[in-house]
C-alpha cells in the first residue's frame, strides 16, 4: 500500500514517564481498536482488530534512525524510541520485526499500548523484545468500559484482562499501567478499588494515573475533581508498590529537524500542542508565526481551547467522520483508505 507521504518518526517530545522520547508512528492516521472519549488525536475514523502491515520495517527503520542521527548531530538526548502512533500499535503486525530492528540504534524501546489485543498469543510475542511497555486500564467494568473506551465489537473485555495477566508473567522488560481517569465515569471509590487490585496482579513496576489535560475527542470529557484525584492517588497507593500522577504540563521542549512544518505536523498528529509550546518551537527555527497560520489556512491544523488554554492539533483527512459513521464501518474486511480500491 502507498503510505508515502505519512510521518513516522517525531520529536523527541518531553514524556512525564521516559524522559525525551523520539516518537515512532507506525500506522496511518487514526486506525485503532478503541475510540476512546478522551483521546488527545481526536476521534478514531478507522475502527479495526485485524493485524495488517502497514510500512516496510525497513522503513520504520530508516526514517527513525535519520530522525535519530539529526537529534544527536544537534548535542540533544534521546531517553527512549517509543511506539506512540495515533491509534494502537500493535495493529501492526511487523511490530516484533520493528522492535528489534530499532534496538539496533541502542537506545531503549518502549511500547504504549491499550492492552486491546493482548488476548492473542502473537500479539505478547511482539511486545516481548521492548524494553518498556505500558499497558493501559481505565477500568475492569464491562458497561464503563464500553462508555470510556468504546472498543471494537470483536473485542471482549475479559480475553483482554487474561491477555494481561498473560503478558506481564512473560515480560522481562520494564513494566507499567496507566490509568486515564475521567469525571463521573471511572473515579468513584468503589471502581477505583477494582480497577487498583486487578493491576496489583500484574505487578508493574509503576501505576501511573493521569488526566485529560489536552483536548478530549469528546467535548463532554472532563478532569474529576481534586477530591476523586487524591483519593484515586491513596487507593492505589495502598493496593501498589509504586503509583506514579501525570498531572501536570510536561513542558514545551519539543525539537526540530529543521523542516518546521513537518516537525509540526509530526508531532501534533499525536500530541496536540499549546500556543506557547509552537512558539518556541518557531523561535528555535527561526520562523514566524506565519507559519501556523498557514498550516490552518490549509487544513493541515486545527485549533482549539481546553481548560483555559489555547491546543493546535494536526487535523487528518478523513476528520469529519464522526465516531457513529466509525461504528458503522468498522467491518475489517473494508479498505483502509475508506475508499473504493482501497489499500
Amino acid at each position: 500500500m502507498n503510505r508515502g507521504g505519512e510521518q513516522i518518526a517525531f520529536g523527541p517530545i518531553p514524556s512525564r514517564r521516559l524522559g525525551r522520547s523520539l516518537g515512532v508512528n507506525n500506522l496511518p492516521a487514526k486506525v485503532c481498536t478503541y475510540s476512546c472519549v478522551y483521546c488527545q488525536a481526536g476521534r478514531t475514523t478507522r475502527m479495526k482488530a485485524d493485524r495488517r502491515s502497514f510500512f516496510p520495517p525497513e522503513r520504520i527503520l530508516q526514517e527513525t534512525w535519520r530522525r535519530a542521527a539529526i537529534i544527536r548531530a544537534a548535542s540533544e538526548a534521546i531517553d527512549y524510541i517509543t511506539f506512540v502512533p495515533e491509534g494502537e500499535p500493535t495493529l501492526d503486525i511487523n511490530l516484533e520485526q520493528e522492535i528489534l530492528l530499532l534496538k539496533e540504534l541502542e537506545i531503549p524501546v518502549g511500547v504504549i499500548t491499550n492492552s486491546s489485543l493482548l488476548g492473542r498469543p502473537e500479539v505478547r510475542e511482539a511486545l516481548y523484545p521492548a524494553d518498556w511497555v505500558s499497558l493501559k486500564l481505565d477500568t475492569v467494568d464491562e458497561a464503563i468500559w464500553r462508555k470510556i473506551n468504546r472498543p471494537h465489537r470483536s473485542l471482549a473485555l475479559p480475553d483482554i484482562l487474561d491477555g494481561m495477566l498473560a503478558f506481564a508473567e512473560g515480560f522481562a522488560g520494564k513494566l507499567a499501567t496507566e490509568t486515564m481517569l475521567v469525571r463521573d465515569l471511572n473515579d468513584e471509590t468503589d471502581h477505583l478499588k477494582e480497577t487498583a487490585d486487578f493491576i496489583r496482579k500484574l505487578n508493574p513496576a509503576v501505576s501511573c494515573l493521569s488526566l485529560p489535560l489536552r483536548p478530549p475527542a469528546e467535548s463532554w470529557v472532563s478532569i474529576p475533581n481534586e477530591g476523586n484525584v487524591n483519593r484515586a492517588y491513596q487507593i492505589f497507593s495502598d493496593t501498589l508498590k509504586r503509583v506514579e500522577c501525570l498531572i501536570v504540563y510536561e513542558g514545551d521542549a519539543f525539537s526540530g529537524t529543521g523542516d518546521v512544518e513537518k516537525d509540526i505536523l509530526g508531532i501534533a498528529a499525536v500530541h496536540p500542542m499549546r500556543e506557547q509550546a509552537l512558539r518556541a518551537v518557531l523561535s528555535r527555527s527561526g520562523a514566524s508565526w506565519e507559519v501556523i497560520e498557514r498550516l490552518v489556512a490549509r487544513g493541515d491544523l486545527e485549533e482549539t481551547e481546553y481548560e483555559g488554554h489555547k491546543y493546535f492539533r494536526r487535523r487528518t483527512p478523513n476528520k469529519s467522520l464522526g465516531y457513529g459513521a466509525a461504528l458503522r464501518n468498522r467491518n475489517d474486511h473494508e479498505p483502509l483508505d475508506d475508499s473504493p480500491g482501497g489499500a
